[in-house]
């Protein structure tokens, strides 16, 4: 993303600033630096110092506890027009979490003064924050309820309609194409459980008839019906 007039454009579309006028908007990309990385390249890592915004712009970036062993926990999953990094820069603790690329990716890069200036000086931006905040918060909480109240079908359903919401296709045929290529320790990490429950939980749901795999993503047959197993 080469010059301001795409930066601005890319801005546009990402709710924080949805209460800018064009004339900040201008001066906002001005600041800001493009990043670019690969599939799996690590953006951050948690304990790094947070000195920076990042909004994505295109690809997409899973945010993620790393564990000793090798394992992760996958938090949440950062698609085009929504942004990530903030917490360290309200606080200015460390990096919470890590933050790696699920395909190739580009980012735009605010600097922790700029956007501490813009939340102290656009109030329509420091509500649009507490909005987010406050969003995923709610998310978090519904995360830990399926993790404590679901057993490992319900909480593989769920997540699948979850993500059937956020980044679901639909298509002409009735089915929803779940954008990404996940790969089954991707959905493990995000359910507490290993690669090998998963793989025997997807052959379980495409014998229910409640999804199709296809080589690069997984197509959701019957929303319904994973409905109902989540709520089991």
């Amino acid at each position: 993303m080469d010059g301001v007039g795409p930066a601005i454009e890319a801005l546009e579309r990402v709710q924080l600033f949805a209460g800018l006028d064009r004339a900040t908007l201008e001066r906002l990309a001005t600041g800001m630096r493009t990043r670019r990385f690969r599939r799996n390249e690590v953006l951050f890592h948690q304990g790094d110092p947070g000195d920076s915004l990042f909004i994505v712009t295109s690809g997409a970036v899973k945010i993620m506890l790393p564990s000793e062993e090798g394992d992760e926990a996958i938090l949440a999953t950062v698609r085009p027009g929504a942004f990530f990094g903030e917490l360290a820069l309200l606080d200015g603790a460390p990096r919470s979490a890590t933050a790696v690329a699920l395909e190739p990716t580009e980012t735009l890069v605010l600097p922790r003064e700029r956007f501490r200036m813009l939340i102290d000086t656009e109030p329509a931006t420091r509500d649009a924050l507490l909005a987010a905040l406050a969003g995923e918060l709610r998310r978090l909480t519904d995360h830990v309820e399926e993790l404590h109240f679901l057993d490992m079908t319900g909480r593989m359903a769920a997540r699948l309609l979850r993500l059937a919401q956020g980044s679901g296709v639909p298509q002409d045929d009735g089915t929803i194409r779940i954008a990404g290529s996940w790969t089954q320790g991707d959905l493990a990490a995000m359910i507490g459980a290993t690669r090998q429950s998963v793989n025997k939980l997807l052959g379980q749901f495409v014998d229910d008839g409640f999804l199709r795999l296809e080589r690069d993503t997984i197509v959701i047959l019957d929303p319904a019906g994973l409905e109902r197993t989540a709520r089991r």
